[in-house]
């Protein structure tokens, strides 16, 4: 089974049974290696880096900006 396919069937269960796995979930990241946090830092500094390069996401200094003109 696949992570998509997963998503799609926890994502009918009842909003208690979701928020259950979630805390589960998010607990077993408590877990992890320092080795494994380390990867998983770096693949979602890259994943940032892709966006800001793309123009997907706006930067920090942009978003600050605009937050101050409103």
């Amino acid at each position: 089974m696949t992570v998509q396919q997963i998503e799609k069937q926890v994502l009918k269960l009842d909003a208690n049974s979701r928020a259950k796995l979630a805390s589960k979930l998010l607990s077993s990241l408590d877990e992890l290696s320092d080795v494994e946090n380390e990867k998983l830092w770096a693949e979602e500094a890259v994943h940032r880096h892709k966006e800001l390069s793309s123009g997907k996401s706006k930067s920090a200094e942009v978003v600050f900006k605009n937050a101050q003109k409103k």
